[in-house]
Formats: C-alpha cells, structure tokens, sequence
C-alpha cells in the first residue's frame, strides 16, 4: 500500500500564483474586477489565438451564457454529447430547452458525426449543438462543424477537459461560434474554480458580460432591463489562473508522459487506453482504459484492488442517456449497441496526477497486473 493517497489528478501550485494575489491584495482588488482579470482573459486570449474571453465563476456558466447568447427558447431540441459529465447538458434545461442525446463513436470517445446527421434527418429545426472533448480528446471537431454549417446551426465546444490539446494544429476551445473551458480544482490548470467563455465575436462576449454582472444597465442608479447573473470571475481567482497559464504546456507535457507510461506498462493486457485521431493532439487530461469485451476482469475489481492500495481511480462518466433526470430525452444513435453505454461498463479512469512520480505510476501499473496474473 502507498504511504499516502494517490489522487487521480490534484492541483500543482508553483509559486508564481502568490505573486498575483499578494498584487491583489496590495491595490485591494479582492472582488470580481482588477488587473488580474483583465489580464487572464488577454493571456488566454493569446495563448488560444482567439479575440474574446470572459472569466466567470464556472464552466458551467460559462456554458449557460454560451446558450443563452444562441437565443434558444423554451422546448427547442440542443444535440449535445451523451458521454460527459452533467454540468454540459445542465444549462439547456437552465434556459427551457431539451436536451437530445448523442452517442459516441470508437475513434474518440467523443460525438458521433454519423449520430448527429441522424439527428438532423429527425429534427431538421435543431439550431444548437453542444460537443464534448472527452478526457481531453478532441472529438472529430471538422467534420462535426461542418455538419453543423450545413444545418445552420450554432456550435458549442465545451473544452472544460481538454484546454491545451490541438486538433488539426488548431487548440480546442476555438472551434465553436462560442467555447468553454474550466479551471476547476482537478483540471489540468486551475483557478480553484471557475471557467471562461470564448469567442471570435467580441460583441457576444460583451453581451455575456452584461449578463454575468446582473445585467446592469448603463444608468445613473441600479436598474435592470433583463435577467442577470452573479456568473463574474474573483480578481483573486484569477490571479492564481494566471500564475497557472504560465505552466499550461509543462503540465500538458506531463499528463502526455503518463499516458505514455501507462500504455507500455500494461502492454498485452485485455484492455485498451482511451483512443484518439492521428490529426489530434490530446493533453490526456485523465488517462483511462477500456477493458476488452470477453475479459473477466471489472472496472470494479481495477478500482477496489486499487483503492486497498491507496489509490483513487474512478468509473468512466455515465452517459447522460442514462441518468434519471435525462431518463425522457431522446437518445440517437447508429451502432446496434450504445457505444457509450460499452464505454461506461468497461471503462475506468486511471490516476493522472502530475506530482505522481514514475515509482508510484509503477506501482499503479503492477497492481492492474497483479489482477490479470492470477
């Protein structure tokens, strides 16, 4: 057993960030305005090659915002990934619209473009698609835009786990009219908390901007001409996104380092690491794996025989399909079998952490094998 918990992926602190909050404090900008704010968004903005960012508490508000500026109304059908954490398709329900459900495809993970033109053969009016990069994998964001031009509809990327990867040399979290990525507390960088939405249309992002300050108009008292939000980002918070950015590509490099580690560690093996395109460079955010079909192992064994030892893995996230509260949502798909529903019964996450050293990701390894070698 590990002397001491091993997480699947924690924060990595570095120093610069108390650089940014001492400034906070010294010009006593603790709340949601300040230099450190200003500043993220400008060096996200050039770090992805896009125009507009805005800092918000969340990548779900981020998200909400993102559907908020598509003008959606109540009841409309939103195409949104299947295989992904609640937090993307929660904010259709936040503005009254439906969720309808994607499956995924092998290749990735992620989206499957033959699901979403079947989609489009079933609700032609469809005028907002939400795609997911799945553990950091970009999902086939060309041929899922292009699909969406066709349709004249609006894509979404929510890129909360995959900030630094690339698809096609292009960094994800740009390829959508708006984007979204997280800095929560697992996430390759963090905040602590909080999120951005990102844009080419500045004049969008200043409308959400608008929204996420209560939505105060420009008058001499407080006065409120539309719905607003407590969505802004603290200038604290960003002070430590911003000592972060700095470490964005080391961090990227290393989750990069352990997958590749695990890969050759548990060669032969019945199992498979979570795939990607050869025009994608995935951040690895989480390293997972599938198990092979006719194998006798569990994801649940993996994850006992690990967690006796210290070690936190964790289930593949439960396709939305199948969540009680998505239990009336419409669910397309092209394969006979759901491929995300395979993925979640087979598929498991495997500690990603950044501090974790090779000895200890060796010890990950040997006691998966142990459970093969019995």
């Amino acid at each position: 057993m590990l002397p001491k918990r091993l997480g699947l992926a924690t924060p990595t602190m570095h120093g610069e960030e108390l650089q940014y909050i001492q400034e906070a404090f010294d010009t006593n900008w603790i709340a949601p305005l300040g230099k450190n704010v200003d500043s993220f968004e400008a060096e996200m903005c050039a770090y992805l090659g896009t125009r507009g960012a805005l800092a918000v508490s969340s990548c779900t508000a981020a998200l909400h915002l993102a559907i908020k500026l598509c003008g959606l109304k109540p009841g409309e059908p939103v195409f949104c990934s299947d295989l992904t954490f609640s937090a993307t398709v929660n904010p259709v329900s936040y503005e009254g619209g439906k969720q309808v459900l994607i499956d995924s495809e092998w290749d990735t993970w992620n989206m499957d473009p033959l699901a979403l033109e079947k989609a489009f053969e079933k609700y032609p009016e469809c005028r907002v698609v939400i795609v997911v990069n799945l553990y950091g994998t970009p999902a086939k964001l060309d041929k899922i835009r292009e699909i969406c031009d066709r349709h004249n509809a609006i894509l979404i990327e929510d890129a909360a786990e995959s900030l630094s990867s690339e698809y096609q040399g292009k960094k994800t979290g740009t390829f959508g009219r708006y984007n979204a990525i997280s800095f929560n507390g697992n996430k390759i960088i963090t905040s602590s908390g909080g999120g951005m939405l990102l844009s080419e249309d500045t004049s969008a992002v200043k409308k959400a901007f608008f929204w996420a300050t209560q939505s105060k108009d420009p008058a001499p008292w407080y006065q409120h001409s539309e719905i607003g939000y407590n969505y802004r980002m603290s200038n604290v918070v960003a002070g430590i996104g911003r000592g972060q950015l700095l470490h964005l590509d080391e961090h990227r490099d290393r989750k990069v380092a352990i997958y590749e580690r695990y890969k050759k560690g548990l060669e032969g093996l019945p199992l498979q690491m979570n795939p990607y395109t050869d025009d994608a460079r995935p951040n690895h955010w989480l390293s997972c794996v599938i198990l092979d079909e006719d194998c006798t192992v569990t994801p649940g064994d993996v994850i006992a025989a690990l967690g006796q030892e210290n070690i936190e893995s964790r289930y593949i996230w439960k396709p939305m399909h199948m969540q009680p509260v998505f239990a009336d949502c419409d669910f397309i798909q092209v394969a006979d079998r759901s491929v995300g529903e395979e993925v979640f019964a087979r598929g498991l996450c495997l500690p990603s952490d950044i501090k974790m050293t090779e000895e200890e990701q060796d010890y990950v390894i040997s006691v998966i094998r142990g459970l093969f070698d019995k």
